[in-house]
């Protein structure tokens, strides 16, 4: 899989300090709150497992599964795949996410949560790609802001390979050119 490499991009260190920065950050704001975490499967849940690991305030977690992309490309249509196990009303929900990228579908959950009167509604995302927005979204907490490039590892995924690399690294184009 690393031959398909081009760079890294964050490396297993840099993820330690971004996952230990945040958790820091969210600790401090979300202090005497129960804090609702909500990972936007697939990519999310490794980013999530470590950030919740560097909170250390009341928390519970629960997932949603959507999609809005076909390949290397959004598709611009969020199709639901699972939603919450629970009722998110009154409920303090930090959605944590792989990557900002279209943010259409980060624009579209929190729709949906807004909809659903969860108390208050902040994103958290690993990674931070304000090149390619479509919706005006922005994150609460960024991990890494990054360039344009088609990255994966750590979650992230070219049609579901790669996402169990401990690094980003931008995947070559050789890859995926011919698709």
């Amino acid at each position: 899989m690393t031959e398909d490499i081009s760079k890294i991009l964050v490396s297993e260190e840099e993820i330690k300090e971004i996952c230990s920065r945040l958790g820091k950050q969210i600790s401090e704001d979300y202090k005497g709150k129960k804090l609702f975490l909500v990972s936007v499967l697939k990519g999310a849940v490794v980013f999530m497992a470590d950030l919740m690991r560097n909170i250390t305030c009341d928390c519970e977690i629960d997932f949603m599964a959507v999609s809005s992309y076909s390949g290397t490309k959004t598709t611009g249509v969020v199709k639901f795949k699972k939603d919450l196990d629970i009722n998110p009303e009154g409920c303090d929900i930090l959605l944590v996410e792989d990557i900002l990228d279209s943010g259409v579908t980060l624009s579209y959950l929190k729709d949906v949560l807004i909809g659903r009167n969860a108390a208050s509604i902040k994103i958290c995302t690993f990674l931070d790609k304000p090149a390619n927005r479509q919706a005006d979204i922005s994150a609460d907490y960024v991990g890494k802001i990054i360039p344009d490039e088609f990255v994966v590892g750590y979650g992230l995924d070219y049609d579901e390979k790669y996402r169990n690399l401990p690094f980003v690294g931008v995947l070559s184009s050789k890859v995926y050119a011919d698709k």
